[in-house]
């Protein structure tokens, strides 16, 4: 088998499975890209088995300590213990994230539960060359009446990827309806947004929405508004959701709609609606603040956080004196820590203290290895307003 002997300093001593170009002191039995390869120390000792791109930033990302190869006997393994997992964690397996990528041991591989319905993506050239297998293996595991890829992520271009999307096995009935805290909502996997639906938010959708009774509530870059509606089922006086696409703006008032809840849905940039909003001296009693990610790279970081930052001052200057603040970075760029600080220096920009309420994190069936931190990418906090201070 092809594969790479690792500098001595790499990150995978330290338990990451990543490899980058750097780290790499030399290549054996010209491994092509896509392929299964073997790594070793720079004493001829195996490290595992990798997948191997030398088109990616991340030219090699390891699946297994052992010789292994991408088989089909591999892939019903590694879903049965990705399921057996989600099981034994008390995850609602109707509607959830089957597979998370490297945390699940398939790296790369997306998998999206709606009930008899499975979306995935395929991010990494290796697993893309055996999409029919892992189809044929995710049959065997879940019996689903349709498969669906969504393989129109950008990000796959960064591993020489066309993007596309389609029906890979039965039929594909749409919308499928989902409950949530008791709110019913549609869901596309065709055609929505990503796969169809955030996943990673619904543990924090009912943290949230605790807070929301007799709230004024603001929920800003709403999507489909499933903080608003959540809220509003909660018990919400006021809700107030604002999203720049004109498509997920038309969903969210759908799902007000099909639910009988009243929510004031706004079309517009989000910065500029907090802006106006500020200089009106309007005013809310609990805030959401649930952005896309503001940078895709380390080095935009500096422009991220300006960005955050500005939206964080205005936000705190809307709250109301004992308000709350929700709020989130779904980038791995931005650590907890970072994003933390950038929390404290709004509050000194805003003239406002803040007690922390809670620490907010991604689902449970997106997990987190410890070695691997880009597996937790989505943070967040709730925060309290302290009046007086």
């Amino acid at each position: 088998m092809a594969g790479l002997v690792i500098s001595p300093r790499a990150r995978i001593f330290h338990g990451h499975d990543w490899v980058y170009a750097g780290e790499i002191k030399k290549a054996f039995g010209e491994p092509k890209d896509g392929d299964v390869i073997s790594l070793k120390d720079y004493r001829d000792r195996p490290l595992g088995s990798a997948i191997f791109n030398s088109k990616s930033q991340i030219v090699a990302r390891r699946f297994s300590r052992q010789r292994q190869d991408l088989d089909l006997d591999f892939f019903k393994r590694r879903l049965a213990q990705a399921i057996d997992y989600r099981q034994r964690r008390g995850v609602n397996l109707d509607f959830c994230r089957l597979v998370w990528s490297e945390s699940d041991g398939l790296p790369g591989l997306i998998v999206d539960r709606y009930r008899n319905c499975l979306v995935l993506q395929t991010l990494t050239l290796a697993m893309d060359l055996r999409l029919s297998i892992i189809v044929e293996a995710l049959r065997d595991a879940t019996q689903p009446a349709a498969i669906i890829e969504r393989n129109d992520a950008p990000v796959r271009r960064a591993e020489g990827m066309e993007l596309r999307t389609g029906l890979l096995h039965g039929e594909a009935h749409a919308p499928i309806e989902m409950e949530l805290l008791g709110v019913k909502f549609l869901i596309d996997p065709l055609h929505g947004q990503k796969t169809g639906f955030y996943f990673d938010q619904i543990d924090n959708y009912r943290e949230v929405a605790a807070f929301a009774p007799g709230k004024r509530v603001l929920d800003c870059f709403a999507h489909e508004g499933a903080f608003a509606l959540t809220c509003a089922r909660a018990g919400a006086t006021e809700i107030t959701a604002v999203e720049i696409s004109a498509d997920s703006t038309s969903r969210l008032k759908a799902n007000a709609e099909r639910n009988g809840l009243t929510v004031r849905a706004v079309e517009e940039n989000a910065f500029d609606f907090l802006k106006n909003e500020q200089l009106r001296g309007a005013q809310y009693d609990l805030i959401v603040l649930d952005p896309p990610s503001f940078t895709k790279s380390r080095e935009r970081l500096g422009d991220a956080m300006r960005g955050y930052k500005e939206i964080h001052i205005r936000a705190l200057q809307l709250l109301s004196p004992t308000g709350q603040l929700a709020t989130f970075s779904c980038s791995h760029h931005v650590s907890a820590q970072v994003f933390k600080e950038m929390l404290n220096d709004a509050l000194v920009d805003a003239k406002k203290s803040a007690r922390q309420l809670k620490t907010l994190h991604q689902s449970t069936d997106h997990p987190i290895l410890v070695t691997q931190p880009e597996t937790e990418y989505l943070k967040g906090f709730l925060l309290e307003l302290a009046p007086g201070r």
